[in-house]
Protein backbone atom coordinates (compact mmCIF):
# COMPACT_ATOMS: atom_id res chain seq x y z
CA UNK A 1 0.00 0.00 0.00
CA UNK A 2 1.48 3.28 -1.12
CA UNK A 3 0.69 6.54 0.61
CA UNK A 4 0.92 9.67 -1.46
CA UNK A 5 1.39 12.99 0.27
CA UNK A 6 0.33 16.06 -1.66
CA UNK A 7 2.28 19.22 -1.00
CA UNK A 8 0.53 22.46 -1.67
CA UNK A 9 2.56 24.31 -4.28
CA UNK A 10 3.30 27.96 -3.51
CA UNK A 11 1.37 30.54 -5.43
CA UNK A 12 3.66 31.78 -8.19
CA UNK A 13 1.27 34.39 -9.58
CA UNK A 14 2.53 37.97 -9.10
CA UNK A 15 1.20 39.77 -6.06
CA UNK A 16 -0.78 42.43 -7.87
CA UNK A 17 -1.90 44.13 -4.68
CA UNK A 18 1.67 44.73 -3.53
CA UNK A 19 2.75 45.79 -7.01
CA UNK A 20 -0.10 48.31 -7.30
CA UNK A 21 0.61 49.81 -3.88
CA UNK A 22 4.30 50.21 -4.74
CA UNK A 23 3.47 51.97 -8.02
CA UNK A 24 1.13 54.34 -6.19
CA UNK A 25 3.84 55.05 -3.61
CA UNK A 26 6.38 55.83 -6.32
CA UNK A 27 3.93 58.18 -8.05
CA UNK A 28 3.19 59.95 -4.77
CA UNK A 29 6.90 60.44 -4.06
CA UNK A 30 7.44 61.78 -7.58
CA UNK A 31 4.49 64.18 -7.63
CA UNK A 32 4.05 65.32 -4.02
CA UNK A 33 6.40 66.85 -1.45
CA UNK A 34 7.47 64.62 1.39
CA UNK A 35 7.95 67.58 3.76
CA UNK A 36 7.18 71.29 3.84
CA UNK A 37 9.53 73.99 5.12
CA UNK A 38 7.76 77.07 6.55
CA UNK A 39 9.19 80.13 8.36
CA UNK A 40 6.47 79.81 11.05
CA UNK A 41 3.42 77.73 12.00
CA UNK A 42 0.87 79.90 10.16
CA UNK A 43 2.42 79.77 6.68
CA UNK A 44 2.05 76.75 4.42
CA UNK A 45 5.68 76.86 3.33
CA UNK A 46 7.47 75.28 0.39
CA UNK A 47 7.49 71.60 -0.42
CA UNK A 48 10.57 69.38 -0.38
CA UNK A 49 10.47 66.24 -2.50
CA UNK A 50 11.85 62.90 -1.43
CA UNK A 51 14.63 62.95 -3.99
CA UNK A 52 15.74 66.43 -2.92
CA UNK A 53 15.94 65.17 0.64
CA UNK A 54 17.96 62.13 -0.36
CA UNK A 55 20.46 64.33 -2.18
CA UNK A 56 21.00 66.46 0.92
CA UNK A 57 21.66 63.50 3.22
CA UNK A 58 24.34 60.85 3.38
CA UNK A 59 24.02 57.73 1.29
CA UNK A 60 23.88 55.52 4.41
CA UNK A 61 20.77 57.40 5.55
CA UNK A 62 19.12 57.00 2.16
CA UNK A 63 19.72 53.25 2.37
CA UNK A 64 17.03 53.08 5.07
CA UNK A 65 14.57 53.79 2.27
CA UNK A 66 16.28 52.18 -0.72
CA UNK A 67 16.87 48.72 0.73
CA UNK A 68 13.31 47.96 1.96
CA UNK A 69 11.79 49.54 -1.16
CA UNK A 70 13.96 47.42 -3.47
CA UNK A 71 13.08 44.33 -1.49
CA UNK A 72 9.38 45.14 -1.76
CA UNK A 73 9.83 45.68 -5.51
CA UNK A 74 11.19 42.11 -5.86
CA UNK A 75 8.69 40.35 -3.59
CA UNK A 76 5.63 40.65 -5.90
CA UNK A 77 7.36 38.31 -8.37
CA UNK A 78 8.60 35.81 -5.78
CA UNK A 79 6.55 32.72 -4.77
CA UNK A 80 3.86 33.94 -2.40
CA UNK A 81 4.80 31.82 0.60
CA UNK A 82 4.64 32.58 4.31
CA UNK A 83 8.29 33.78 4.49
CA UNK A 84 7.63 36.08 1.53
CA UNK A 85 4.68 37.69 3.29
CA UNK A 86 6.67 38.07 6.50
CA UNK A 87 9.45 39.79 4.56
CA UNK A 88 6.89 42.11 2.93
CA UNK A 89 5.44 43.11 6.32
CA UNK A 90 8.89 43.69 7.84
CA UNK A 91 10.07 45.66 4.79
CA UNK A 92 6.96 47.86 4.90
CA UNK A 93 7.56 48.53 8.60
CA UNK A 94 11.20 49.43 7.94
CA UNK A 95 10.18 51.64 5.01
CA UNK A 96 7.70 53.47 7.24
CA UNK A 97 10.45 53.94 9.80
CA UNK A 98 12.80 55.13 7.07
CA UNK A 99 10.38 57.84 5.93
CA UNK A 100 9.98 58.96 9.55
CA UNK A 101 13.73 58.95 10.18
CA UNK A 102 14.38 61.01 7.06
CA UNK A 103 11.73 63.49 8.17
CA UNK A 104 13.26 63.72 11.66
CA UNK A 105 16.80 64.21 10.34
CA UNK A 106 15.62 66.93 7.97
CA UNK A 107 13.76 68.70 10.78
CA UNK A 108 16.85 68.57 12.99
CA UNK A 109 18.92 70.02 10.17
CA UNK A 110 16.59 72.84 9.08
CA UNK A 111 14.86 73.90 12.30
CA UNK A 112 17.84 75.74 13.77
CA UNK A 113 18.10 76.58 17.46
CA UNK A 114 15.42 76.28 20.12
CA UNK A 115 14.16 79.86 19.54
CA UNK A 116 13.70 79.37 15.80
CA UNK A 117 10.16 79.66 14.41
CA UNK A 118 10.90 77.46 11.40
CA UNK A 119 8.44 74.58 11.08
CA UNK A 120 9.10 71.34 9.19
CA UNK A 121 5.82 69.55 8.55
CA UNK A 122 4.76 66.35 6.86
CA UNK A 123 3.70 66.80 3.26
CA UNK A 124 1.20 64.94 1.14
CA UNK A 125 3.84 62.52 -0.10
CA UNK A 126 4.66 61.44 3.45
CA UNK A 127 1.04 60.78 4.41
CA UNK A 128 0.28 58.83 1.23
CA UNK A 129 3.52 56.83 1.39
CA UNK A 130 3.02 56.05 5.08
CA UNK A 131 -0.56 54.97 4.46
CA UNK A 132 0.53 52.72 1.61
CA UNK A 133 3.21 51.17 3.84
CA UNK A 134 0.50 50.36 6.37
CA UNK A 135 -1.68 48.83 3.65
CA UNK A 136 1.21 46.69 2.37
CA UNK A 137 1.93 45.42 5.88
CA UNK A 138 -1.76 44.80 6.63
CA UNK A 139 -2.21 42.85 3.39
CA UNK A 140 0.85 40.68 4.07
CA UNK A 141 -0.21 40.03 7.65
CA UNK A 142 -3.75 39.08 6.62
CA UNK A 143 -2.32 36.55 4.15
CA UNK A 144 -0.04 35.03 6.80
CA UNK A 145 -1.70 35.16 10.22
CA UNK A 146 -4.89 33.15 10.64
CA UNK A 147 -5.57 33.99 14.29
CA UNK A 148 -7.05 37.47 14.90
CA UNK A 149 -4.90 37.98 17.99
CA UNK A 150 -1.74 37.35 15.96
CA UNK A 151 -2.91 39.75 13.24
CA UNK A 152 -3.65 42.49 15.75
CA UNK A 153 -0.25 42.09 17.44
CA UNK A 154 1.58 42.04 14.12
CA UNK A 155 -0.24 45.16 12.91
CA UNK A 156 0.77 46.99 16.06
CA UNK A 157 4.40 45.89 15.64
CA UNK A 158 4.46 47.56 12.21
CA UNK A 159 4.68 50.89 14.02
CA UNK A 160 7.54 49.78 16.28
CA UNK A 161 10.25 51.69 14.32
CA UNK A 162 8.22 54.92 14.46
CA UNK A 163 7.59 54.42 18.18
CA UNK A 164 11.32 53.88 18.75
CA UNK A 165 12.13 57.12 16.91
CA UNK A 166 9.59 58.99 19.03
CA UNK A 167 11.00 57.62 22.28
CA UNK A 168 14.55 58.46 21.21
CA UNK A 169 13.60 62.07 20.43
CA UNK A 170 14.54 61.83 16.76
CA UNK A 171 11.27 63.44 15.69
CA UNK A 172 11.09 66.22 18.28
CA UNK A 173 11.92 69.00 15.80
CA UNK A 174 8.95 68.24 13.55
CA UNK A 175 6.19 70.82 13.71
CA UNK A 176 3.52 68.51 15.13
CA UNK A 177 5.85 67.46 17.97
CA UNK A 178 6.60 71.11 18.68
CA UNK A 179 2.87 71.76 18.94
CA UNK A 180 2.63 68.91 21.43
CA UNK A 181 5.58 70.23 23.47
CA UNK A 182 3.97 73.69 23.65
CA UNK A 183 0.57 72.29 24.70
CA UNK A 184 1.39 69.11 26.57
CA UNK A 185 -0.79 69.92 29.58
CA UNK A 186 -3.70 70.97 27.38
CA UNK A 187 -3.30 67.86 25.24
CA UNK A 188 -3.22 65.52 28.24
CA UNK A 189 -6.36 67.12 29.71
CA UNK A 190 -8.12 66.92 26.34
CA UNK A 191 -7.22 63.24 25.93
CA UNK A 192 -8.51 62.40 29.42
CA UNK A 193 -11.74 64.31 28.75
CA UNK A 194 -12.17 62.47 25.45
CA UNK A 195 -11.83 59.12 27.20
CA UNK A 196 -14.19 60.28 29.96
CA UNK A 197 -16.89 61.21 27.46
CA UNK A 198 -16.42 57.89 25.67
CA UNK A 199 -16.87 55.86 28.87
CA UNK A 200 -19.82 57.97 30.07
CA UNK A 201 -21.43 57.39 26.67
CA UNK A 202 -20.99 53.63 26.47
CA UNK A 203 -22.26 52.80 29.97
CA UNK A 204 -25.74 54.42 29.70
CA UNK A 205 -25.98 53.33 26.07
CA UNK A 206 -25.64 49.68 27.06
CA UNK A 207 -28.01 50.10 30.01
CA UNK A 208 -30.69 51.59 27.74
CA UNK A 209 -30.10 49.31 24.76
CA UNK A 210 -30.41 46.06 26.71
CA UNK A 211 -34.07 46.43 27.76
CA UNK A 212 -35.01 47.97 24.40
CA UNK A 213 -33.32 45.13 22.50
CA UNK A 214 -34.90 42.46 24.70
CA UNK A 215 -38.33 44.05 24.31
CA UNK A 216 -37.93 44.20 20.53
CA UNK A 217 -36.83 40.55 20.50
CA UNK A 218 -39.66 39.28 22.70
CA UNK A 219 -42.31 41.34 20.92
CA UNK A 220 -41.47 41.62 17.21
CA UNK A 221 -44.33 44.05 16.56
CA UNK A 222 -42.53 46.64 18.70
CA UNK A 223 -39.78 46.77 16.11
CA UNK A 224 -42.13 48.51 13.66
CA UNK A 225 -42.11 51.64 15.81
CA UNK A 226 -38.78 51.34 17.65
CA UNK A 227 -36.41 50.92 14.71
CA UNK A 228 -37.89 53.76 12.60
CA UNK A 229 -37.56 56.07 15.62
CA UNK A 230 -33.93 55.11 16.18
CA UNK A 231 -33.26 55.42 12.44
CA UNK A 232 -34.69 58.93 12.47
CA UNK A 233 -32.41 59.93 15.36
CA UNK A 234 -29.43 58.50 13.47
CA UNK A 235 -30.15 60.69 10.44
CA UNK A 236 -30.10 63.96 12.41
CA UNK A 237 -26.75 65.77 11.89
CA UNK A 238 -24.66 65.75 15.05
CA UNK A 239 -24.31 69.53 15.21
CA UNK A 240 -28.08 69.92 14.84
CA UNK A 241 -28.76 67.41 17.60
CA UNK A 242 -26.32 69.16 19.92
CA UNK A 243 -28.08 72.44 19.16
CA UNK A 244 -31.53 70.99 19.80
CA UNK A 245 -30.49 69.90 23.28
CA UNK A 246 -29.16 73.29 24.38
CA UNK A 247 -32.49 74.98 25.08
CA UNK A 248 -34.27 72.19 27.03
CA UNK A 249 -31.22 71.38 29.13
CA UNK A 250 -30.64 75.05 29.92
CA UNK A 251 -34.29 75.37 30.99
CA UNK A 252 -34.02 72.27 33.17
CA UNK A 253 -30.89 73.67 34.81
CA UNK A 254 -32.74 76.90 35.65
CA UNK A 255 -35.76 75.08 37.07
CA UNK A 256 -33.74 72.46 38.96
CA UNK A 257 -30.69 74.04 40.61
CA UNK A 258 -29.43 70.66 41.80
CA UNK A 259 -28.99 69.61 38.17
CA UNK A 260 -26.97 72.74 37.49
CA UNK A 261 -24.85 71.92 40.53
CA UNK A 262 -24.06 68.56 38.93
CA UNK A 263 -22.83 70.28 35.78
CA UNK A 264 -25.97 69.78 33.69
CA UNK A 265 -26.64 72.74 31.39
CA UNK A 266 -27.20 73.80 27.82
CA UNK A 267 -23.53 73.38 26.97
CA UNK A 268 -20.80 71.12 28.25
CA UNK A 269 -20.67 67.38 28.73
CA UNK A 270 -24.36 66.80 29.46
CA UNK A 271 -25.77 67.55 25.97
CA UNK A 272 -22.77 65.84 24.39
CA UNK A 273 -23.30 62.60 26.31
CA UNK A 274 -27.07 62.62 25.74
CA UNK A 275 -26.62 63.10 22.00
CA UNK A 276 -23.94 60.42 21.77
CA UNK A 277 -26.13 57.99 23.72
CA UNK A 278 -29.00 58.61 21.30
CA UNK A 279 -26.71 57.95 18.35
CA UNK A 280 -25.47 54.74 19.99
CA UNK A 281 -28.87 53.13 20.51
CA UNK A 282 -29.54 52.03 16.92
CA UNK A 283 -26.43 49.82 16.39
CA UNK A 284 -26.67 48.44 19.92
CA UNK A 285 -30.38 47.55 19.79
CA UNK A 286 -30.02 46.05 16.33
CA UNK A 287 -27.06 43.94 17.43
CA UNK A 288 -28.97 42.64 20.47
CA UNK A 289 -31.97 41.66 18.36
CA UNK A 290 -29.78 40.15 15.63
CA UNK A 291 -27.72 38.21 18.16
CA UNK A 292 -30.76 36.72 19.86
CA UNK A 293 -32.44 35.99 16.52
CA UNK A 294 -29.48 33.93 15.31
CA UNK A 295 -29.58 31.57 18.30
CA UNK A 296 -30.62 28.20 16.80
CA UNK A 297 -34.15 27.22 17.76
CA UNK A 298 -33.04 23.61 18.18
CA UNK A 299 -30.60 24.67 20.92
CA UNK A 300 -33.37 26.46 22.80
CA UNK A 301 -35.65 23.44 22.49
CA UNK A 302 -32.88 21.18 23.78
CA UNK A 303 -32.45 23.47 26.79
CA UNK A 304 -36.19 23.31 27.45
CA UNK A 305 -36.04 19.54 27.22
CA UNK A 306 -33.28 19.53 29.85
CA UNK A 307 -35.66 21.30 32.23
CA UNK A 308 -34.04 24.74 32.26
CA UNK A 309 -36.22 27.68 33.22
CA UNK A 310 -36.76 30.65 30.93
CA UNK A 311 -34.25 32.73 32.87
CA UNK A 312 -31.67 29.92 32.81
CA UNK A 313 -32.11 29.49 29.05
CA UNK A 314 -31.56 33.20 28.55
CA UNK A 315 -28.47 33.44 30.74
CA UNK A 316 -26.82 30.11 29.92
CA UNK A 317 -27.79 29.60 26.28
CA UNK A 318 -29.01 32.73 24.51
CA UNK A 319 -26.65 35.30 26.02
CA UNK A 320 -23.39 33.37 25.35
CA UNK A 321 -24.43 32.63 21.75
CA UNK A 322 -25.61 36.20 21.11
CA UNK A 323 -22.68 37.90 22.85
CA UNK A 324 -20.29 38.04 19.83
CA UNK A 325 -22.95 39.75 17.71
CA UNK A 326 -23.74 42.20 20.50
CA UNK A 327 -20.06 42.99 20.97
CA UNK A 328 -19.81 43.67 17.23
CA UNK A 329 -22.52 46.30 17.64
CA UNK A 330 -20.78 47.71 20.70
CA UNK A 331 -17.58 47.88 18.67
CA UNK A 332 -19.32 49.98 16.00
CA UNK A 333 -20.83 52.19 18.69
CA UNK A 334 -17.52 52.77 20.47
CA UNK A 335 -15.66 53.69 17.27
CA UNK A 336 -18.54 55.99 16.26
CA UNK A 337 -18.48 57.67 19.67
CA UNK A 338 -14.73 58.29 19.43
CA UNK A 339 -15.26 60.27 16.23
CA UNK A 340 -18.45 62.11 17.19
CA UNK A 341 -16.90 63.29 20.44
CA UNK A 342 -14.70 65.57 18.33
CA UNK A 343 -17.79 67.50 17.17
CA UNK A 344 -19.01 67.76 20.77
CA UNK A 345 -16.22 70.27 21.42
CA UNK A 346 -18.39 72.85 19.61
CA UNK A 347 -20.75 72.93 22.61
CA UNK A 348 -18.00 73.11 25.21
CA UNK A 349 -17.65 69.40 25.98
CA UNK A 350 -13.88 69.54 25.57
CA UNK A 351 -11.85 66.60 24.40
CA UNK A 352 -9.49 66.36 21.47
CA UNK A 353 -12.01 68.22 19.33
CA UNK A 354 -11.13 71.42 21.17
CA UNK A 355 -7.56 71.14 19.84
CA UNK A 356 -8.85 70.43 16.34
CA UNK A 357 -11.11 73.48 16.25
CA UNK A 358 -8.45 75.68 17.85
CA UNK A 359 -6.13 74.70 15.03
CA UNK A 360 -8.82 75.40 12.42
CA UNK A 361 -9.52 78.85 13.86
CA UNK A 362 -5.82 79.75 13.89
CA UNK A 363 -5.13 78.14 10.47
CA UNK A 364 -2.46 75.92 12.06
CA UNK A 365 -2.59 72.59 10.24
CA UNK A 366 -0.19 70.82 12.58
CA UNK A 367 -2.34 71.80 15.57
CA UNK A 368 -5.32 70.25 13.77
CA UNK A 369 -3.29 67.08 13.22
CA UNK A 370 -2.32 67.06 16.89
CA UNK A 371 -6.02 66.55 17.67
CA UNK A 372 -6.95 64.37 14.70
CA UNK A 373 -4.15 61.78 14.85
CA UNK A 374 -4.86 60.71 18.48
CA UNK A 375 -8.55 60.33 17.57
CA UNK A 376 -7.63 58.03 14.68
CA UNK A 377 -5.21 56.06 16.88
CA UNK A 378 -7.81 55.80 19.66
CA UNK A 379 -10.45 54.57 17.20
CA UNK A 380 -8.07 51.94 15.82
CA UNK A 381 -7.13 50.77 19.33
CA UNK A 382 -10.78 50.52 20.41
CA UNK A 383 -11.65 48.66 17.22
CA UNK A 384 -8.79 46.17 17.65
CA UNK A 385 -9.61 45.67 21.33
CA UNK A 386 -13.17 44.59 20.48
CA UNK A 387 -11.88 42.44 17.61
CA UNK A 388 -9.60 40.65 20.05
CA UNK A 389 -12.42 40.09 22.56
CA UNK A 390 -14.80 38.82 19.86
CA UNK A 391 -12.18 36.47 18.41
CA UNK A 392 -11.38 35.16 21.91
CA UNK A 393 -15.08 34.39 22.48
CA UNK A 394 -15.34 32.69 19.11
CA UNK A 395 -12.29 30.56 19.91
CA UNK A 396 -13.69 29.64 23.33
CA UNK A 397 -17.02 28.55 21.82
CA UNK A 398 -15.37 26.59 19.01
Amino acid sequence: MTLSIEHKAPNRAPNRVLLTLLVLMLLADLCLPLLTDAPNRLISGTGITLFALLESHKQSQGAWLALPFLLLAVLPFAPQTRPTQVMAAVSASLLLGGFSLLAGLTANKLSGDADSLVRISFGGGFWISSGLCCLIAADAISRTAARPSVRITANLLVFAPVAALLLCGQLDQLSILKEYANRQDVFDDALLRHLQILILTLIPSVLLALPLGLAAFRRPRWRRSLFPLLNMIQTIPSIALFGLLIAPLAAMARQLPWLAAQGVGGIGMAPAIIALVLYSLLPLVRSIVAGLDQVPHAVVEAAIGMGLTRAQIFLRVEVPLALPVFLSGLRVTAVQAVGLTVVAALIGAGGLGSIVFQGLLSSALDLVLLGVIPVVVLAVLVDNMFKFIISSLATAHA
